[in-house]
């Protein structure tokens, strides 16, 4: 196994840009969103594209798997290397809808390039950070003089990623066997700014539901009863109000059970980050931090558990006023969650903590609409040194650590395989995913095919000792 050339793997990608730009421009132009079922043509359009583009690219095995919803793209391209890994790579080809009407400058379906950046939906989200490896192996290959890759590389790029990824979890399951692999590489995140590149290193899970009160039979006459029974609207706000202790950490009893604390290199990494608070408070349209005492913002948003109410429901909500106690009330709620969380021990502490909470005379129901568990890959675990390492090569200078607050299907890829979560991803807050005028650097972008250029044969290294399904460090 031979060490991708730096001068080869730029060489390599400076000469294919235009015409990787012109394919990734292609796909962008097909409106494949997930959300709207008009589109849903489009969406198998857009696998069928990309499925012919990797066969294109090289990858010997190129299909389109179906689902009860949009259908996923697989592709494989094995090694040949006795003992090499097996690194499975994950996107998603879906979109938001978007419209011109919505802010966009241009038509958001067709894509233009200005001041070396590309505008249109998916740019950056993840069309554009899918797309980058089909440049990157070419490249490997192209510089190492190799025929096939280091490792054994799959994708598995999704549809329905945008409209909640209602069947994946269920198609990772049956086709588990075709997707066994030592590591997964997700490219659906991004970095912390142009000149702050980084690697995310876990994402936290989401339980949500909803909380249906019921009081008296019909709504009466507060003056007749009030004070004499239940009010439901009155049990949700207590329940809302009892969500958090002064020090605003959750006080469901058993819901920190298992949480894996942050460490101190951990948190010494995290405040080596240019944060700048007050800009941060900004673009949450806020006007001071609040949160879990004895933890900054990032600790909070990254690496602790969280419970919020997402919205309250229930009595007269016409003009003026109507003096009665209503029959029904509704919360909200939605809890993040961190590594070593589990999610159907999070919902039953959920679900005893309103019974126990609630008085007499109130009756109630819960609706969990499902789960999505945690994710975290450790600092030293080789393989996340291999992703830091081929970044820093690419980038040229040092790559930090951040974390994911929000949820994705990467934790079932997780589960079900048995195999650590790794994220790759160029992309920058600026890039406006889900708004209007997404945009992805094109600079950023080929620091990205570079990256992909020389992650495999370093994977390949890390793997070479290992025990997994591939010969690499599973697990």
């Amino acid at each position: 196994m031979s060490e991708t050339p730096d001068s080869a793997v730029r060489a390599f990608i400076e000469g294919h840009r235009a015409a990787f730009l012109d394919d990734l421009v292609e796909w962008l132009r097909i409106p494949s969103v997930s959300a709207d079922p008009g589109r849903s043509g489009d969406v198998r359009r857009s696998a069928e594209w990309l499925a012919a583009k990797l066969t294109e690219t090289g990858f010997p095995t190129a299909e389109v798997w179906e689902t009860d919803g949009a259908p996923a793209v697989f592709a494989e391209w094995p090694s040949g290397d006795e003992g090499a890994p097996t690194v499975l790579v994950y996107g998603h080809h879906d979109v938001q809808p978007a419209a011109r009407e919505d802010g966009w400058h241009t038509e958001p379906f067709e894509p233009v390039v200005k001041d070396g950046r590309l505008y249109a939906r998916g740019a950056a989200d993840d069309k554009g950070q899918v797309f980058f490896h089909t440049l990157g192996v070419r490249a490997h290959l192209a510089a190492t003089g190799r025929t096939a890759p280091a490792v054994n590389l799959k994708l598995l790029v999704e549809g329905e990623e945008e409209s909640g990824s209602e069947h994946f979890a269920d198609l990772v399951r049956a086709r588990a066997d075709r997707l066994a692999c030592d590591a997964v590489i997700v490219s659906d995140t991004g970095m912390w700014s142009e000149d702050t590149p980084t690697v995310c290193t876990g994402m936290r899970g989401l339980a949500d539901c909803q909380i249906d009160l019921y009081g008296p039979d019909q709504d009466i006459h507060s003056g007749s009863f009030g004070g004499a029974v239940p009010n439901p609207a009155m049990e949700a706000a207590r329940l809302a109000a009892g969500l958090h202790d002064r020090n605003l950490r959750v006080a469901i009893p058993g819901f920190y059970d298992g949480v894996v604390e942050l460490t101190d290199r951990e948190r010494e990494l995290f405040a080596e980050l240019p944060f700048d608070e007050k800009r941060w408070l900004r673009t949450a349209h806020s006007h001071a931090p609040l949160g879990e005492a004895g933890y900054s913002t990032l600790e909070r948003i990254w690496a602790r558990p969280t419970a919020e109410v997402n919205g309250m429901g229930g009595g007269y909500q016409g003009p003026g006023g109507k003096t009665i106690v209503p029959s029904t009330a509704q919360l909200k709620l939605s809890f993040r969650l961190v590594a070593g969380q589990d999610t159907d021990h999070v919902q039953q502490a959920v679900r005893r903590w309103v019974a126990d909470t609630l008085p007499d005379g109130i009756r109630h129901e819960i609706t969990f609409w499902g789960a999505t568990r945690p994710c975290l890959t450790p600092l030293d675990h080789p393989y996340l040194r291999s992703v830091v390492r081929a970044m820093e090569r690419a980038f040229g200078q040092k790559v930090r650590f951040t974390r994911e607050g929000g949820s994705g299907p990467a934790a079932d890829l997780q589960d079900v395989l048995g195999v650590p979560v790794l994220f790759l991803g160029i992309s920058v807050p600026s890039d406006g995913w889900h708004a209007p005028n997404e945009k992805v650097e094109l600079d950023l972008l080929m620091k990205g095919v570079e990256t992909s250029a020389h992650l495999w044969s370093d994977l390949a290294a890390a793997g070479a000792s290992g025990t997994g399904p591939g010969g690499g460090l599973a697990g």
